[in-house]
C-alpha cells in the first residue's frame, strides 16, 4: 500500500491497542483518536491528534457527537481512484484516512450485569463506531479497517511489508459487517424484551449469531457437506466449548452424539457415565468411581456400546482408561483426564477426547431449534428437574420402597434422553433395558425387556410419557417390574393403576413428560 498519512484509533477493548498504533506511527501515519483511546495512547508515549481538533469541533452532547463529521466520513468514504471524490476531498480540506482501528462500546457486556438499568444499556449503544467502521469496510480498497484486535498483527505485518492484498481487505471487511450485525441484533432483541414492560419469550425477528468452527468432513452421510459452528455468547461446559486432546477430527455424528452423552451425564450430581449410540443412550450409571460407573453403563448393552460415545462428570482416571481402552470406543468426553490416563487412552491413535472443562450445576436457558424447509420451529431448552419424588402423587396402593425410590429418580433422568417413546427399566444407579423410539408405548416396554442383559426382576420402569392403555403395564408385569414412574395424565389413568395395583406395582405420577423427538 502507497503510504499511509492517516490512521483513526478509537477502542473501548484497549487489548494490544498501543503496540498497534506505535507500529502505525513508526510509518509515519498521523494518529487520529477520541477520548480515552487518546489519553491511553498519550500516557505510552504515542503523538495523538484529537479527533476534535482535526474536525474543528468540539465533542458535543455528553460525547455523543464527536467524529460524525464531514471529515471523518468524507476521509473515510472518499475513492481515491475516483478524480471528482478527490477534487471534492481538497476543496473541502478533508484529508483521506488509511486506517481505522475502531471496536464498540460494551452494550452485550453492559445488559449482561445484574440489575442493568434501561438507561446505562441505551448510553452503551455506539453510534459513531458502527458509522465509522461501515463507512471504512464500504470503502475498504482504500481504507484498512480493524475491528478484531486478534487482526492487529497481521495487518501491522501487511502494512510493515507493503503487501496489503485485496483478499486482505475484503476479509476485514466482511468481519466488520459481521460484527455491527451481531452488535445491532443485541440492540434490537434487548428492546424487544422491554416493549410493554416485561420480558419477550420470543423475539419477532430471531438473529441467530454462530461462528464457523470448523469445516468437517462429511454431514451425516458422506454424500453431505457438514461444518460446525460455534455459539458466541454461551458459556456453559459444554462439547461446543470443549478441547479436542487427542484422536482424529470430530464428525458430525460424534459431535451430535457427544453432546447427548455430556447433557445426560450432566444430570448427576454424583459420579455417572453416559454411552451413546446413535444419539441413544445404551447404558448409563452411578459409581463409586469413573471406572465403576463405566463399567456399570457397558454392562447395560455390550453389543450397543462398541463403538459408543462415552460422557464422565468426573475426570477420567487410569483404572476408568484402563477399561475403555479394552474394547472399540469412537469418543470420550470429560471435564479432565490424569496424565496417567491421558497417556493410556492415547495408545489409540484414532480414539477422540474431548475435555469440556469443570462442569457446573447451573444450565443456561436458551433455545432448542430444529430446522424444518423454510422454517424454525423454537422451544425452551428442557430443563425440567424433579427435586424430591417422595413429594409426587402415588396413586397406587402401595407406595414405592426407598429403594424404588432412588431407581425411579435415577431412571427418569435417563429417561429425559432418549427418544421417544422412551421405557427405561432400571435399578439404583444402574440402566438395565433400554426401549427408545418406538412407534407404540408397549413397544418400547418390550424392547427394553428385549435388550436387557442383566435380570429385570425387581427393577423399576420409567417413562417419558403416560401410559394410553394398561398393556405396557402388563408387559412390565410379565418382565419383572415392581414400581412405575411415569407423567400421567392419560384419560386411562384409571385403567392403568388399577393394573398396576393388580401386579402390586407401585407408581409415581410425576405431572411432567419429557418427550424427545
Amino acid at each position: 500500500m502507497a503510504g499511509i498519512k492517516r490512521a483513526l484509533i478509537s477502542v473501548s477493548d484497549k487489548t494490544g491497542v498501543i503496540e498497534m498504533a506505535k507500529g502505525l506511527e513508526a510509518l509515519g501515519a498521523e494518529i487520529l483518536s477520541t477520548g480515552g483511546t487518546a489519553k491511553a495512547l498519550r500516557d505510552a508515549g504515542v503523538k495523538v491528534t484529537d479527533v476534535a481538533a482535526y474536525t474543528g469541533s468540539p465533542e458535543i452532547l455528553d460525547g455523543r457527537v464527536k467524529t460524525l463529521h464531514p471529515k471523518i466520513h468524507g476521509g473515510l468514504l472518499g475513492r481515491r481512484s475516483v478524480p471528482a471524490h478527490v477534487e471534492q476531498m481538497n476543496q473541502h480540506h478533508i484529508g483521506p484516512i488509511d486506517v481505522v482501528v475502531v471496536n464498540l462500546y460494551p452494550f452485550e457486556a453492559t445488559i449482561a450485569k445484574p440489575n442493568c438499568h434501561f438507561d446505562e444499556a441505551i448510553e452503551n449503544i455506539d453510534i459513531g463506531g458502527p458509522s465509522m467502521l461501515r463507512s471504512a469496510a464500504k470503502n475498504h480498497e482504500d481504507v484498512l479497517v480493524v475491528v478484531d484486535p486478534g487482526d492487529y498483527a497481521r495487518v501491522l505485518d501487511s502494512v510493515t511489508g507493503n503487501v496489503v492484498t485485496r483478499e486482505l481487505r475484503r476479509e476485514l471487511a466482511m468481519k466488520v459487517f459481521q460484527h455491527t450485525a451481531r452488535y445491532d441484533s443485541l440492540i434490537a432483541g434487548y428492546l424487544e424484551r422491554q416493549v410493554q414492560g416485561g420480558e419477550q419469550k420470543f423475539p419477532k425477528m430471531l438473529s441467530l449469531q454462530f461462528e464457523l468452527a470448523e469445516t468437517l468432513r462429511y454431514g451425516e452421510n458422506p454424500h453431505q457437506q457438514g461444518a460446525f459452528y460455534r455459539e458466541l455468547a454461551s458459556s456453559e461446559p459444554s462439547v461446543s466449548g470443549g478441547k479436542i486432546l487427542h484422536g482424529k477430527a470430530m464428525s458430525y455424528n460424534n459431535f451430535l452424539d457427544a453432546n447427548s452423552a455430556l447433557e445426560l451425564a450432566k444430570e448427576y450430581d454424583e459420579c455417572a457415565v453416559a454411552i451413546i449410540k446413535h444419539n441413544n443412550p445404551c447404558g448409563v450409571a452411578l459409581g463409586a468411581t469413573p471406572g465403576d460407573a463405566y463399567v456399570k453403563a457397558r454392562e447395560t448393552d455390550p453389543v450397543s456400546a462398541f463403538g459408543g460415545v462415552i460422557a464422565f462428570n468426573r475426570p477420567v482416571d487410569l483404572a476408568a482408561a484402563k477399561e475403555i481402552t479394552s474394547t472399540f470406543v469412537e469418543v470420550v468426553i470429560a471435564p479432565g483426564f490424569a496424565d496417567d490416563a491421558l497417556a493410556e487412552l492415547k495408545r489409540k491413535k484414532d480414539l477422540r477426547l474431548l475435555d469440556v472443562g469443570a462442569l457446573t450445576k447451573v444450565k443456561q436457558e436458551g433455545y432448542d431449534l430444529k430446522k424444518l424447509v423454510g422454517g424454525l420451529i423454537v422451544q425452551d431448552r428442557d430443563l425440567g428437574v424433579l427435586t424430591d419424588l417422595k413429594s409426587l402423587k402415588v396413586p397406587t396402593v402401595r407406595t414405592p420402597t426407598d429403594e424404588e425410590y432412588a431407581a425411579c429418580a435415577f431412571a427418569w433422568k435417563v429417561c429425559k434422553h432418549v427418544k421417544s417413546n422412551a421405557i427405561i427399566y432400571a435399578k439404583p444407579g444402574q440402566t438395565v433395558g433400554i426401549g427408545a423410539g418406538q412407534m407404540s408405548r408397549v413397544d418400547s416396554v418390550k424392547l427394553a425387556a428385549m435388550k436387557a442383559q442383566m435380570p429385570v426382576k425387581g427393577c423399576v420402569m420409567a417413562s417419558d410419557a403416560f401410559f394410553p392403555f394398561r398393556d405396557g403395564l402388563d408387559a412390565a408385569a410379565q418382565a419383572g417390574i415392581t414400581a412405575v414412574i411415569q407423567p400421567g395424565g392419560s384419560i386411562r389413568d384409571a385403567e392403568v393403576v388399577k393394573a398396576a395395583d393388580e401386579y402390586g406395582m407401585a407408581m409415581i405420577l410425576t405431572g411432567m413428560r419429557h418427550f424427545r423427538h
